[in-house]
């Protein structure tokens, strides 16, 4: 009897010796590990030492999340010196894996720089997901590489192959890709009449196919014209949208002249229309009262020549 006493005393003693060694814990209000593995420092508030290096299964892939079952995560703690009694109920432990976070238009970046180092020309690229994001480990070095392309032809559908990281497995992503051009347009809306400076412009990147052939694409062209109509900020132009200004206006008087070898005439006349440089239009000679064509060679001066001058 008395060994019996002693046998359940001793079990009782190293019963509490037990209990006072394990170690209270709480779980994290949200799990977020790092690296490829799951640890029980990653579970766990203030667990240190070998106990918080103890492994208990592996990491989800960079961005995705996994879920353990609270009793075998329970049994580990246990085995390890931890005590977590699940007070809460919790039926099921998420754990998330942090990640570099690679965005749809950083895809779409990404594809549209390979292209141009393939091709020399620039692509809009639009994926067919645009709310897909590809996710690298937090730590992870290299930039993400693209392992396969298929375009069909220069411009169209395309299909990529991805990989975010060392190691990883390439993802695949499929879009649009169209080539696109940089057009000079107007930063501000044009009145009819008003001049293009140099100030009035912007460029601005259009996919190709919705360019008109006749779109004016050089800035040069652009400067010094006169609007024919109304103009709206941010269009592509083309020439029927504008003329050179004119340096004669319709009712102006003018400096009509006619030269022939060492003669030269002079007469002031009044425009029957408006005329830029360079052009021929028709004046009337104020004091022969007759109507004559000339060519306009600067503001308030135009040039009668050949056959008109036997009525000036």
């Amino acid at each position: 009897m008395m060994r019996m006493l002693t046998a359940a005393l001793i079990l009782a003693i190293l019963g509490t010796a037990y209990a006072a060694a394990q170690q209270n814990v709480l779980l994290r209000e949200r799990v977020v590990v790092e690296g490829a593995v799951v640890t029980l420092g990653d579970l766990f508030e203030g667990v240190e030492g070998e106990a918080a290096q103890v492994t208990l299964a592996r990491a989800p892939q960079p961005g995705a999340r996994t879920f353990l079952d609270p009793a075998w995560v329970s049994r580990q703690a246990s085995r390890n010196g931890l005590e977590w009694a699940n007070a809460t109920g919790i039926e099921r432990v998420a754990v998330e894996r942090a990640s570099q976070s690679l965005s749809a238009g950083d895809i779409a970046e990404l594809i549209a720089a390979h292209m141009y180092r393939e091709t020399g020309r620039s692509h809009e690229v639009t994926l067919s997901n645009r709310m897909m994001s590809i996710h690298a480990p937090i730590d992870a070095a290299a930039a993400p590489e693209i392992v396969r392309l298929e375009l069909d032809g220069r411009t169209g559908p395309f299909r990529a192959e991805i990989r975010s990281h060392e190691g990883g497995d390439p993802v695949t992503v499929t879009g649009r890709a169209d080539p696109v051009l940089d057009v000079p347009v107007l930063a501000r809306p044009l009145a009819r009449g008003e001049v293009i400076e140099a100030g009035d412009i912007e460029w601005v990147r259009m996919r190709s196919d919705r360019i008109r052939a006749d779109a004016i694409t050089s800035e040069t062209a652009l400067v010094g014209q006169e609007a024919r109509r109304a103009l709206r900020a941010g269009e592509a132009l083309r020439g029927y949208d504008l003329r050179e200004p004119a340096a004669i206006t319709r009712g102006e008087t003018v400096a009509l002249v006619f030269q022939s070898g060492p003669l030269t005439l002079t007469a002031r006349a009044r425009a029957l229309e408006n005329a830029a440089l360079g052009q021929t239009a028709r004046f009337v000679n104020l004091q022969s009262n007759r109507t004559v064509e000339g060519v306009v060679e600067g503001p308030g001066r135009a040039r009668v020549t050949g056959a008109s001058g036997h009525i000036f």
